[in-house]
């Protein structure tokens, strides 16, 4: 039987009920993270109340969390809006994800069961598909899942929090750098970290992801870079 990955979710009648003000926070931490709020582009807490058709007190619940992760600002007037990376913010983001992901990889490898490679591989099969049809939310979506599905495996809360963390604050840039290059020049080492753990050797996964993460942020930095979208 093939697994998808849409086999990977939990169905939704069987998953507990979020409390409102989660719900929000989730939704609008989606809008950040996948760059349906583009970097620099403020927005009203209303605007952003209707968007979602929510109340406003969750909203600024949910906005007190993102201001809090580094993931929003706060402009003033009701408005808050995607912070714009500089080129140390860059460099930092390159420093810390090329730590943290090849940690994560090693113990995911030492820890990964058939049924976990199976499903990290459902991801990366749909991901393909979708690089291939251009879908670049698709590929943006799918991309995140198959990394925090990595991070879980790991079992490893802290650093896995740390890493994902680290994914609000890049992944509103890499909408952009995706709009602009296309799907079809997002190369990654997914298949070569998945070869890894197969044969359970840890440190060549390790050094898979580690190659992928360096890859893909170089990407957003050449492509900021050559735009002047650099702050």
């Amino acid at each position: 039987m093939t697994t998808t990955a849409q086999d990977l979710s939990t169905p939704e009648a069987a998953l507990p009920r979020l409390p409102a003000h989660e719900v929000i926070y989730r939704q609008l931490r989606d809008l950040v993270l996948f760059g349906d709020l583009a970097p620099g582009e403020a927005v009203t807490i209303q605007g952003l109340s209707e968007r979602l058709g929510a109340g406003m007190t969750p909203v600024r619940e949910a906005l007190r969390r993102l201001i809090a992760e580094g993931a929003l600002v706060f402009q003033g007037n009701r408005r808050v809006s995607v912070p714009l990376l500089s080129a140390d913010n860059i460099s930092e983001l390159i420093l810390a994800r090329q730590w943290v992901d090849p940690h994560l990889a090693l113990r995911a490898t030492e820890r990964a069961r058939l049924s976990d490679l199976n499903q990290l591989r459902a991801l990366d099969d749909e991901l393909d598909v979708a690089i291939a049809r251009g879908d670049l939310r698709a590929y943006l979506e799918l991309n995140y899942r198959f990394h925090k599905r990595l991070y879980e495996i790991a079992e490893a809360p802290i650093l896995a929090r740390m890493a994902d963390g680290l994914w609000l604050r890049f992944g509103p840039s890499l909408r952009v750098v995706c709009g602009r290059m296309g799907t079809q020049n997002l190369p990654d080492k997914h298949k070569a970290m998945l070869e890894a753990m197969q044969a359970r050797d840890s440190e060549a996964a390790a050094r898979a992801i580690r190659e992928d993460v360096i890859q893909g942020m170089e990407q957003v930095r050449q492509s900021l870079e050559q735009s002047g979208a650099l702050c």
